[in-house]
């Protein structure tokens, strides 16, 4: 059995739709989430889908190896960013090689990078007259929203949409094609 371990630092659908997918397979289970933000719903979701769940601190993850032992001990084989904030730490990331990947919410490379995460990546697709957007889903290293993309899916963009009409179509692809590409990754 695959063992998951998400990242999140917010609300945590993406999170919560990820371990309602993997519930009951017998390829792979979400077995902890952690987050950076001790108010996170993500919390409350993972618990009320009784999965571990347990907040840190910067220090605890960039300053330490706090962060780095509950991984070891949790030996996932896939670490899974979904909605979290924070620059991955190269300690962490040399520990897990290929093995720690990111859902961001456009068509990488465009709109990515340091402060472009949810409706500021919504709302610079808008204010571009975009007519596509999409998902990219990549691995994990040492700069924002650069590792080696897996899987992207797009979506239009009408001349009519809002920033947050271009967020729902975003959360439908996530909430589609997330699991999916993660399955097929725990396969390979």
């Amino acid at each position: 059995m695959k063992r998951i371990v998400i990242f999140a630092s917010g609300s945590g659908t993406n999170a919560e739709n990820l371990i309602k997918f993997f519930h009951n397979r017998d390829n792979a289970s979400v077995i902890q989430v952690l987050t950076n933000n001790p108010h996170a719903k993500v919390l409350e979701r993972a618990k009320n889908l009784n999965v571990s769940a347990l907040s840190f601190n910067r220090v605890a993850f960039s300053k330490t190896n706090d962060v780095l032992n509950i991984l070891k001990a949790a030996q996932p084989d896939l670490i899974i960013l979904a909605g979290f904030l924070w620059k991955f730490p190269e300690h962490i990331l040399q520990h897990f090689p290929n093995k720690v990947i990111n859902i961001h919410p456009a068509l990488l490379p465009k709109y990515g990078g340091k402060g472009m995460y949810g409706m500021h990546v919504h709302e610079a697709v808008v204010a571009n007259n975009e007519t596509e957007t999409g998902i990219t889903i990549h691995y994990v290293n040492e700069n924002y929203d650069e590792g080696a993309i897996i899987f992207q899916a797009k979506c239009s963009v009408e001349s009519s949409d809002t920033a947050e009409a271009v967020a729902a179509k975003i959360h439908e692809l996530e909430m589609e094609y997330f699991p999916k590409v993660v399955e097929d990754l725990l396969k390979s």
